[in-house]
C-alpha cells in the first residue's frame, strides 16, 4: 500500500512512523506548503532504513495522487482544511483516514458526506480514544448491561494549564481553523459517548465563554504580559504559560526553523490576542433513546484529567482518570514528538478508577488495564486496526474489538459540537439533525 501523509506538523509523526513500521505500507509521498517540515519527517524515515518519500505542494494534490499511485491517504492538517484533501482523495478511490475532528462546519461536513455518497467509497476518522483499554471496559460494561438501562450521563473534563493553554498559542486559537474546541477537542469525547450508548445526540443547549485566556481575561486576572510570541521576548522569559521552542530538537525542527515557509508561529502569547475560541464551555445533550447528558470542559485547570458518571436502572458506573496531577510552570518539552500531552506520561500522573454500584449491593472496584501514554495505549492498537498489526502472530490485544469509526461517526460527534457552538451564539436549543442531516437514523 503506497500511502500519502497531507500535513506534517507532530501529529503527523504518529502515522509516519506507524506506517513504516509496517512491512506492508510505504510512506510513498508527503505533501505540505513547509519543505522544512516534510524534510523532518524524511530524515525520520531515512533514520528507520526506509526510503525517502517524495515531496508535493497542496496545490498539486490530486496531481501527487496520480503520479505516485497512492492507495491510502492519512490527512493530518489543520482542521478547516481537511475536507480540501478528503473529497479529491476519496474520488480518486484512495482509502482515507483522517484526523479528529472530520471538518468544523456543516458545509465541509456535508461535501465529505456526498463524496462518500457518490464514490462509495467509506472515510475513517482516528479517534484514538476508543482504543484505550479503560474506554473499551466502560463500554463492555454498559454493553453488557451491568447498569441496566442508561438514564443520564455526567461527563468532565479538565485540560490542566501547560496542556489546555497550548490551544491558545497556536491555530486552535481561531475558530475558522479549528471550529474551537467543542469541535477539536470535544469531539473525542462526544464520539465516546456516542460509542458508549450506542445511541444519537439529538438535542443540544449550552453556554460557553472566554474565561481565562485572552487579553482581556488576561488583564482582568492579572496574568497577562506584553509580547506576541515568546521565542526571542524578554517579556516571555519568566512567563509561566510560555513555550520555549529552543528547548524541545522537534519543536525547534518542525516549526521554529519552519517559520521562513510559511508564518506559522507556534508559540504566541495566551493572553495576547485575538483569540475566538471558549475556554469554558458547559453542555446538554439529549439522545434519542432518551438518555441526557451533562457535559464541561474546562481549559485552565491545575490538574488533568477526567470524571464520567453512567447512571441506570440498575445502578451506577463510575470514571475517574487523573492523568496530571498539577502543572508546572516552565516545565520544558520532554516528548520526542514535541507533543505537551498524550505521547507520555506526566511524571506527576495520578490513577485511573472505575467503580461498579450496583444497586443493593455493595460497589465493586473493575480492574484496569491503564496508561498515561500514547493516549492510554489508544494510538498503537488504533495503528493496528487501522493499517493491519506490527507482528500479524501475535495474540490480539482488543485493537479488533469494534469497528473503527466511520463518516457517520464522525459527523455525530462533529454535530454535538457544532450545536454547542450554536446555541453558544443563540443561547437557544438546538436540534442537530438540522445542522448535518443525513446520518440519523432515528
Amino acid at each position: 500500500m503506497r500511502a500519502a501523509v497531507v500535513g506534517t506538523g507532530h501529529r503527523a509523526q504518529t502515522f509516519v512512523r506507524g506506517l513504516a513500521a509496517r512491512p506492508d505500507h510505504r510512506v510513498a509521498a508527503l505533501c505540505d506548503q513547509s519543505p522544512t517540515r516534510m524534510a523532518f519527517h524524511n530524515r525520520a524515515l531515512t533514520a528507520a532504513g526506509e526510503p525517502a518519500a517524495t515531496e508535493w505542494q497542496p496545490d498539486r494534490f490530486t496531481d501527487m495522487l496520480a503520479k505516485e499511485a497512492i492507495d491510502e491517504v492519512v490527512v493530518t492538517t489543520v482542521d478547516a482544511a481537511h475536507d480540501r484533501y478528503i473529497v479529491p482523495a476519496l474520488r480518486a478511490g484512495c482509502r482515507v483516514v483522517t484526523e479528529k475532528p472530520m471538518t468544523v462546519d456543516a458545509d465541509r461536513c456535508a461535501r465529505i458526506l456526498d463524496a462518500v455518497r457518490a464514490t462509495g467509497n467509506p472515510l475513517t476518522v482516528a479517534f484514538n480514544y476508543r482504543f484505550n483499554p479503560v474506554h473499551e471496559k466502560v463500554r463492555a460494561l454498559l454493553a453488557d448491561g451491568a447498569i441496566g438501562e442508561i438514564l443520564s450521563v455526567h461527563f468532565e473534563w479538565v485540560l490542566d494549564v501547560r496542556h489546555g493553554a497550548d490551544y491558545f498559542r497556536r491555530w486552535h486559537r481561531d475558530k475558522r481553523s479549528s471550529g474551537g474546541l467543542m469541535v477539536h477537542k470535544s469531539s473525542h469525547h462526544f464520539d465516546l459517548v456516542n460509542w458508549w450508548l450506542a445511541d444519537e445526540p439529538h438535542e443540544v443547549f449550552g453556554y460557553g465563554r472566554l474565561g481565562f485566556y485572552g487579553p482581556e481575561a488576561g488583564e482582568r486576572h492579572g496574568l497577562r504580559r506584553d509580547y506576541d510570541r515568546a521565542h526571542g521576548s524578554a517579556a516571555a522569559a519568566d512567563d509561566p504559560f510560555a513555550l520555549d521552542l529552543v528547548g524541545n530538537d522537534t519543536l525547534r525542527a518542525l516549526y521554529l526553523d519552519a517559520e521562513g515557509d510559511d508564518g506559522y508561529l507556534r508559540d504566541r502569547n495566551v493572553f495576547g490576542g485575538p483569540v475566538t475560541i471558549e475556554d469554558d464551555m458547559a453542555v446538554l445533550v439529549r439522545y434519542a433513546r432518551g438518555a441526557t447528558m451533562t457535559y464541561h470542559l474546562t481549559a485552565y485547570s491545575p490538574w488533568e484529567g477526567y470524571r464520567v458518571m453512567f447512571n441506570g436502572s440498575a445502578g451506577r458506573l463510575e470514571l475517574e482518570v487523573e492523568e496530571s496531577r498539577w502543572a508546572q510552570p516552565r516545565t520544558p518539552v520532554a516528548s520526542d514528538s514535541g507533543a505537551l500531552h498524550g505521547d507520555t506520561a506526566a511524571e506527576h500522573a495520578g490513577g485511573a478508577r472505575l467503580t461498579w454500584r450496583p444497586l443493593w449491593r455493595p460497589p465493586v472496584e473493575v480492574p484496569l488495564d491503564a496508561s498515561h501514554d500514547a493516549h492510554g495505549g489508544g494510538d498503537p492498537r488504533m495503528l493496528d486496526a487501522l493499517f493491519g498489526p506490527l507482528d500479524p502472530g501475535a495474540p490480539d490485544q482488543g485493537a479488533a474489538a469494534h469497528p473503527t469509526a466511520t463518516q457517520r461517526d464522525g459527523a455525530l460527534a462533529l454535530a454535538v459540537g457544532l450545536a454547542a457552538n450554536r446555541c453558544f451564539e443563540t443561547g437557544r436549543p438546538v436540534a442537530v439533525r438540522d445542522l448535518v442531516p443525513g446520518v440519523w437514523q432515528s
